[in-house]
């Protein structure tokens, strides 16, 4: 009897120290677990990332975040008692029968995030100048240009022909707007999606973003956009999938980077507080904004390749201005559209005092884009409420509007951390220039919805980037060999520009 107390004594004391395992060693676990990886942002696509890291069994990654929150431009606040997003509000594509499936929306339903169908088509109701005006024939009318333009755009692509600005493939489809009405037409089916005009934006691209995202006939998910409704915010998603996988000693909060030195053997990150990491390899996700600026220094500089390429790309603004009022006047539709003789003042309006959304919230935001963003950023709260005001009260002449009891619009172009919402792509970029944003130098990785082909400026852009990305580290920690991914020292022109 007293020899098995004895033995039960020392076994529980085993077992007892065994369990305290994982909890006192989680850094020499992880430490032993292959080499070490700095990932840089912890937005969709550096989350998918480290999770892309740890399947595979690498668990020594650290995802460095400068916000106080995992989730980059999925961002919220709290507005007229009700949680808002200021920034990413879509699942734009969800899945067609057994077809592919938007992995956003995949998980969306795995976390149960509230969503809404979001008729922005079916559900709005047009104004202008002079107060509410039936032009929704105008409106169908801009709406098969827009498809008719990306037909065209792929037409090119089967040609082999130059890329174009998309003002010039609506035009070679005698697609030419020259009222208030038919410009606003337009700006809602273009501008609204890519944040930037037809002039900006190129033909081909245009054609890509929409397709591979709606057109099942070209592998996209849906014709469907499903609005986040859910008070813990769309952001949601990724930080509940973060916590299936993360432990906190494999994040970093409220640390911005500063300089990041790379080389063939490693890399050393430098935060503002003075602090330094060093990984042997490192994954930057940092918005295109943010390394056109130069808001993070690199050494050695980034090669001209890569520089070229980063300043070819454009980051556009997409501006939600939120106004809460007492009780509901407005329209009874999802989605307004106001027609002013400046293109893109004002133009986008949706009510979230709405059944489908938050009714009884008195809720009612509209978006501005591109030039105009740049444009009322560099103003104040108080003189952007009253440029909104006079078009809300154009829009509704007969009645006597009050003024908003709360009034909130975001400034992602002048925010250090973003510059900017997402990226578009302009006339005439190459795709090689595209490889040449997502190519490595050294042992420096870069991903994010920028570096995506199919899907730039979405979501599910930045998620399959930083998956790819991560496989593409996995490739060199499990290779033999690690090859630098494509890239192009130079790149020419399909002909040669003639001298004379």
């Amino acid at each position: 009897m007293v020899q098995f107390n004895s033995t039960f004594r020392r076994l529980a004391t085993l077992f007892l120290r065994a369990l305290s395992v994982p909890h006192l060693s989680n850094a020499a676990a992880a430490a032993s677990n292959g080499p070490r990886v700095l990932i840089l942002g912890g937005g969709v696509s550096g989350v998918i990332a480290a999770r892309t890291l740890h399947q595979s069994g690498i668990d020594n990654f650290v995802i460095v975040e400068a916000r106080d929150e995992l989730g980059g431009r999925m961002m919220t606040t709290t507005f007229g008692g009700k949680t808002i997003e200021q920034g990413a509000n879509w699942i734009q594509g969800t899945q067609t029968g057994k077809g592919p499936a938007n992995p956003i929306f995949t998980l969306a339903k795995k976390h149960n995030v509230s969503t809404q169908l979001n008729d922005w088509s079916g559900s709005v109701t047009t104004f202008d100048t002079t107060g509410a005006v039936d032009w929704l024939d105008v409106f169908d009318a801009s709406g098969d240009d827009f498809d008719d333009m990306t037909v065209a755009a792929g037409a090119r692509v089967d040609q082999n022909l130059v890329d174009l600005s998309a003002r010039t493939g609506y035009s070679l489809i005698k697609a030419k707007p020259k009222t208030d009405q038919e410009r606003a037409a337009e700006y809602y089916q273009y501008d609204w999606e890519y944040a930037q005009t037809p002039e900006e934006s190129s033909l081909i691209a245009s054609a890509w973003g929409n397709n591979f995202t709606y057109n099942t006939d070209q592998g996209g998910f849906s014709e469907d956009n499903l609005m986040s409704i859910d008070q813990r915010g769309f952001k949601a998603l990724i930080q509940l999938e973060a916590q299936d996988f993360l432990t906190p000693s494999q994040i970093q909060l409220n640390s911005v980077v500063k300089n990041i030195t790379y080389s063939k053997s490693g890399v050393t990150v430098t935060l503002t507080n003075g602090k330094t990491l060093t990984g042997d390899y490192a994954l930057c996700t940092f918005s295109l904004g943010v390394l056109q600026n130069d808001d993070v220094k690199f050494q050695p500089e980034l090669p001209d390749f890569k520089q070229e390429a980063i300043q070819s790309m454009v980051m556009g603004t997409f501006t939600k201005i939120f106004l809460k009022f007492p009780k509901k006047f407005w329209f009874d539709t999802e989605m307004g559209i106001f027609a002013d003789s400046t293109r893109g003042r004002y133009p986008v309006w949706q009510s979230l005092d709405h059944p489908n959304f938050f009714p009884g919230s008195g809720i009612l935001f509209v978006t501005v884009t591109g030039d105009f963003s740049i444009r009322i950023e560099a103003l104040s709260d108080q003189k952007v409420q009253a440029e909104v005001m006079e078009v809300v009260r154009m829009m509704y002449p007969n009645i006597t509007v009050p003024e908003p009891s709360e009034f909130f619009f975001p400034r992602w172009h002048t925010n250090t951390l973003f510059r900017g919402s997402y990226s578009n792509w302009p006339p005439a970029l190459s795709s090689q220039h595209i490889d040449n944003l997502r190519a490595n130098v050294g042992r420096l990785y870069f991903s994010g919805e920028a570096t995506s082909r199919k899907y730039f400026g979405f979501l599910q852009g930045a998620y399959f980037e930083g998956q790819t990305a991560a496989n593409n580290i996995l490739a060199c920690i499990k290779g033999p060999t690690c090859a630098n991914l494509e890239h192009f020292t130079q790149i020419n022109n399909v002909l040669p520009y003639e001298n004379n």
